[in-house]
């Protein structure tokens, strides 16, 4: 194996090699151009004398600027508010919503409002409002008819009772009648003038058991009120427009030139801009008001200001103020291109040295730094070159290592798989071959005597009658030989097992004629059979006749294994280079115990006389004969699986087949 020389060229021009003890560099630390060329010499001398200057000049700048603050406090105080009033508007709906559910699914609403009974909705109901301060509840049955509104009167504090109005022309009505839904769910939300004034409201359905809608309710809370808590809250008047800027309420006492003033325009409102105040004077005083969307439920319901005095801002600003801005930004600006002069000249290798790290942790090590220099960081890129050096030799001798490695692992596991393939299928067909050969010697020599049997038995029950003495003898006698004639068959068949005749079919076709043929068993054991009726085909080269004798005699074996009902599921898939065929029941299980005995022949669990043992043993030997696989999965008490695996064959194939 060739060994590679190590790239000694990086110790050149100045930069002392690991082994020969330091002493250059020793040497050049000790006078004035190794201390200049260190690397924290590079860092720390300037950025120490840039950052006290910079700090002293922003102290005596931003001493001067204080006073500017005022304003953007201000601005911030008022957008804070703004976002205040808008959280306190979303938690009022949210309210609403809860209040909604509770409302929703009290006993005898559904049914009043299906019904139609006011009377019952206004004894239900009632209670609840008036126990949780709802100022307004208006139910409506599922025509759009208003069956009962109760409103809370602010100056009696007693509820008004309305009926009998027609809802079908509200929008938020409509749409919960009519079942709709948004990205939030099927509750609506929105701002309405009625005549007892303006209110907040969201509508909710009533639907029955089955989920039809049985009617709505509509919570409102009146926005004069609303208005009054969020002015408590944020500590400034409010303002409540409708979509088209007009104005619904406020906490303002009326200005002199009316409440139009305090309106908007709809193009204003169109281009509404959130984060921008509108000064205004009111009582001849300055003002501010922040206009902002007022979104519920995530849609535009109108707009929402707040509304500040600003005759307080204290507008003296400092003459000097463009001296101290002057002189903060050339100071600023002094910095920046310190900075970028300095980042440039100690960050360009050290970028560089990341970069070739990342390219050597992905892999690349063929990457050199090319870095030269005295200090710290020709130093270490002079070692990492030669590290990256002596880990790419290694790592290619490690590469052959392990893909020889890889290689006789897989050819070894490859092996072994081949070894215990031949192996259980040899094991299983000295069984078949043993068996066939037994059964094939003594078949016909039983199966004669038991038709004389049979025929000799029949007759005589004929001539004997019904109330004969002898009558239950004989059928037991005829019954005994029927089944042991059943056995013998089974036996002829096990015995006889022929080449199949492969045709190019339809897997789903043969497995629909197992089940149809099956259909009477199942419904007598109460098992419910599932597979894909609408199962697109599975193509490929087999005998339809034997693979249907298999799937009967794994459906039948399913049915039995579940003697109370159950399920039985049937599928059929591709899965290169088979097509598989599970059969899966929901029965009592096979104990693992047996598992590795079911297929040998006359193994049985049934109790005697029920089986012969010899259905899985034919099965198993039909889909060798077919070159495919037989195997199973079973846990006890959960159900088992077995599942035939033929070859898929291409259409091209049959005459191989």
């Amino acid at each position: 194996m060739a060994t590679l020389d190590p790239p000694m060229e990086i110790w050149a021009e100045g930069n002392a090699a690991p082994g020969d003890g330091g002493a250059p560099l020793r040497g050049s630390a000790k006078g004035l151009l190794g201390r200049l060329s260190s690397l924290r010499a590079k860092l720390v001398v300037p950025y120490v004398v840039l950052t006290l200057t910079t700090a002293m000049i922003g102290m005596f700048v931003i001493t001067r600027l204080v006073a500017s603050t005022l304003r953007e406090r201000f601005a911030n105080q008022l957008l804070e508010a703004s976002r205040v009033a808008a959280d306190s508007v979303v938690r009022r709906e949210r309210a609403h919503l809860e209040e909604l559910r509770l409302l929703s699914y009290t006993q005898g609403v559904g049914q009043a409002l299906a019904d139609g009974d006011a009377a019952a909705l206004q004894e239900a109901l009632f209670p609840l409002v008036v126990n949780d301060g709802v100022q307004s509840l208006t139910a409506v049955s599922n025509e759009g008819r208003e069956l009962l509104s109760l409103i809370l009167d602010q100056a009696t504090s007693e509820y008004l009772v309305s009926r009998g109005a027609d809802l079908t022309g509200f929008e938020l009505v409509r749409r919960v009648l009519a079942g709709q839904e948004d990205a939030l769910g099927d509750k609506y939300a929105g701002l309405v003038t009625t005549i007892y004034g303006p209110y907040l409201v969201t509508v909710g359905p009533v639907r029955g058991g089955s989920g039809q809608v049985l009617g709505a309710l509509m919570i409102g809370t009146r926005l004069e009120s609303l208005a009054a808590d969020i002015k408590a809250q944020v500590l400034a008047d409010v303002i409540v427009l409708d979509p088209s800027g007009a104005l619904m309420t406020t906490t303002l006492a009326e200005p002199e030139e009316g409440y139009e003033i305090l309106g908007l325009a709809p193009y204003d409102v169109a281009y509404l801009d959130p984060g921008k105040a509108v000064e205004l004077e009111l009582y001849r005083r300055p003002y501010q008001i922040h206009y902002a969307p007022l979104e519920v439920r995530q849609q535009p319901v109108g707009v929402l200001g707040v509304v500040l005095p600003s005759n307080f801002i204290v507008a003296t600003e400092s003459v000097s103020r463009n001296v101290f801005i002057l002189i903060f930004t050339a100071g600023t600006l002094a910095v920046i291109v310190t900075g970028l002069v300095l980042a440039s000249r100690i960050a360009r290798p050290i970028v560089r040295m990341r970069d070739v790290s990342l390219a050597v942790a992905a892999g690349d090590l063929d990457q050199r730094t090319g870095i030269r220099g005295r200090d710290e960081v020709g130093q270490m890129a002079a070692v990492f070159d030669l590290m990256t050096f002596r880990l790419r030799r290694r790592t290619a001798q490690a590469a052959r290592l392990h893909a020889e490695a890889v290689r006789r692992s897989e050819e070894l596991a490859q092996a072994n798989l081949r070894l215990q393939q031949a192996q259980q299928q040899l094991l299983q067909s000295e069984k078949l071959a043993a068996v066939g050969q037994l059964t094939a010697g003594i078949v016909h020599d039983v199966k004669n005597p038991l038709a004389v049997i049979t025929g000799l038995t029949e007759e005589l029950q004929e001539n004997a009658g019904r109330d004969s003495p002898f009558a239950t003898a004989l059928a037991q006698i005829r019954e005994n030989a029927v089944r042991a004639s059943g056995i013998v068959t089974d036996l002829l068949k096990f015995a006889r097992q022929s080449n199949p005749e492969k045709r190019y079919q339809n897997v789903w076709d043969t497995v629909r004629t197992a089940i149809r043929l099956n259909d009477y068993l199942a419904r007598k054991a109460n098992v419910r059979v599932e597979f894909d009726p609408s199962a697109r085909p599975v193509m490929t080269l087999y005998d339809a006749q034997q693979i249907e004798q298999v799937l009967i005699n794994l459906i039948q074996n399913g049915v039995q294994a579940m003697p109370k009902g159950g399920r039985l599921t049937l599928d059929v898939r591709e899965a290169p280079p088979w097509v598989e065929i599970a059969v899966s029941d929901t029965g009592v299980g096979i104990p693992e115990k047996n598992l590795g005995r079911i297929f040998d022949p006359f193994f049985t669990t049934k109790p005697a006389g029920e089986g012969t043992g010899l259905g899985l043993s034919v099965s198993y030997g039909i889909v060798a004969t077919h070159q495919g696989q037989i195997d199973v999965r079973s846990q006890v008490g959960r159900g088992t699986t077995f599942t035939v695996r033929l070859p898929l064959r291409a259409p091209g194939e049959r005459a191989a087949g």
